[in-house]
Formats: C-alpha cells, structure tokens, sequence
C-alpha cells in the first residue's frame, strides 16, 4: 500500500521537517544560476526591475523558462537525498507502491489531460477571437519546446514528489490515517500559489481552483495506490498550458502559440474544472483501472503491529 511504505517508528515528524528544508534549501541553491543571470543584466542595462511581475519577465522568455526550472532540478536531488539519508528508504516508495513505476498510467493520464487542454484552448480561440490572440514564432518556440519538454516534466514531478509523495507519507507518520494527509497536503500546496501573479490579478478565489486540483491529485494517488496519474496529469497541465498559452500577468512568460490579452477575471472558469471536469476524471479513471473501496483508501486508518502497518476500521 502506497501510504503504509512510509510507515516506520523511527520516521518521526520531525524529520519530514528536516527534510523539507533541505529540500527547500536545494531549491534555494538551483535559483542562484538565475540570479546571477538577473545582476549580469541589471550591471549591463542599469535597468533594477521594479517589481515580482517585471522580474519574471526580465529576463528573455526562453531564459527565464530555463532558469526558473532549472531550481527543481537540484530540488530532486535533495528529495533523493532526503529519502535515502534521512528515511532509509527506496526512492521509488514515495512514488508508488509498485515495483516499477507503471508508465502507462503515466502517458494515460498525460494524453487524456493534454486532448482537453488542446480542445479547449482552441474552442476559445475561436469562440472568442478577441481574448486569445495567435502569438507564434517559429524559431522561439522551437526553443520553447525543447526546454519545456526536458525541463517541465522535472518541475512538474518535483512537485508531485514533495507534495503527493514525501509530504503524503509524512503526514500518514504523523496522524495514521488517510484524510489528514490527503487534506494537508491539498491545503498545503494550494496555498503556497498564493504567490503566483495569478491570484493579484483575479483574487484569493482562485485559489479554490488550486486546492481543489491538489486534492483531486491527492485522491488519484490515494485510489491509485500511487501518483502515476497525477505525475502524468500535472505534466501535461503545465506543459501543455505552457505551449498554448502565455500572458502578462501568468506565472509562465512563453513564446506560446498564443496569447490571451483578456482581463484576468475568476468566475465559472475557475470553478469548473473542480466540481465538473474533475469529478468526470475520477470517474474515467476509476472505470479503467477499477478503483473500489472508497471510503477505506480515502479516510481510513493506519496502525503499527509488529513492525508492520495495517489497516483497521473502527
């Protein structure tokens, strides 16, 4: 069981602490490239962005793409660090509960996320000419690609990594159960996109949408016995979005095809993916890969015998 492989007397609380930090610390170490790269401009230019929106897009797209996910880079290396020194277990315990990761849940998930963001998109584009602009170059965006392709899926995994695997275990150490962990966790990673320009633009309701995709990742995981499905889903969610679509006040400046020169607003569109498309996912996914006992996977509780973990209902 997925949650249960992080199970162990000697994996005090405290050390999921420790280890966030050195995570946190890992992350802090793989930003210095791109501040380096911001003082050499601000040196050249004699131009000091004037605030967090102008310093992420101080940089040329491209560049900035490249060394903002570069940071997650090294944020993997401390998670293995972390997993391996401080927890004495095997990297891919706090993946899935299989012996091998299953890359088919992986490209499934991926492929069926993917369909709908590039449908979506284009049913926009259409539908609505005047707020999503084409915004293609060629030669950018064959860049854009490439570092997307290589360097997304790490940010992407990296996340899925703390928040639905480390954190996940963490907290099921913590309280024994199923719930805590899957609310934690969701509040938790939402939350910490308060600081995305998103939200100065459209307000703290948007953060419904992120919480409410961290907890359906967090149930995926959970009924899944692993995050397959959330590693692929949370890939194609940004990467995707990334080719698609940039704007001026979006957490990603891209060369994308195009560009939405709307007035950011949050209203059904934020909702929508949480209480509608979500729910729709849940229920292809459990379909295909015959997920039952919902309650138990979801809220049950976890106890210690002998050194092994079961489960037990009250």
């Amino acid at each position: 069981m997925f949650l249960e492989q992080g199970i162990k007397e000697e994996n005090k609380f405290w050390k999921y602490l420790l280890g966030s930090g050195v995570i946190i610390l890992a992350s802090f170490v793989g930003q210095i490239p791109w501040g380096i790269a911001v003082f050499v401009k601000i040196f050249s230019t004699g131009i000091m962005p004037s605030s967090s929106e102008e310093m992420l897009g101080y940089l040329e797209p491209n560049s900035s793409l490249f060394f903002m996910m570069l940071s997650f880079v090294f944020a993997v290396i401390g998670i293995y660090y972390v997993v391996k020194k401080f927890h004495d277990q095997s990297f891919i315990s706090i993946i899935t509960s299989r012996e091998k990761i299953d890359w088919k849940r992986v490209f499934f998930s991926f492929a069926i996320w993917a369909f709908f963001s590039i449908a979506t998109t284009l049913i926009t584009y259409y539908s609505s000419p005047e707020e999503l602009v084409w915004n293609f170059k060629p030669m950018p965006f064959a860049i854009l690609v490439i570092i997307g392709t290589l360097l997304i899926p790490i940010q992407t995994s990296t996340e899925e990594l703390v928040f639905r695997g480390y954190l996940m275990q963490g907290f099921a150490n913590l309280a024994r159960n199923k719930w805590f962990p899957l609310l934690m966790t969701s509040l938790i990673f939402g939350s910490l996109h308060i600081f995305n320009p998103e939200v100065d633009k459209m307000g703290y309701i948007i953060l419904i949408y992120y919480i409410g995709t961290g907890l359906f990742l967090g149930v995926i995981t959970l009924m899944d016995e692993g995050m397959e499905l959330s590693l692929g889903f949370h890939a194609a969610n940004n990467l995707i979005g990334a080719l698609l679509i940039t704007s001026d006040w979006s957490a990603f400046q891209t060369y994308s095809i195009f560009k939405d020169v709307s007035t950011p607003t949050a209203g059904f569109d934020v909702l929508l993916p949480v209480f509608i498309i979500y729910p729709i996912l849940l229920f292809i996914f459990s379909k295909k890969y015959k997920w039952n006992n919902w309650k138990e996977k979801l809220t049950g509780d976890i106890r210690i015998e002998n050194n092994l973990t079961t489960e037990y209902h009250e």
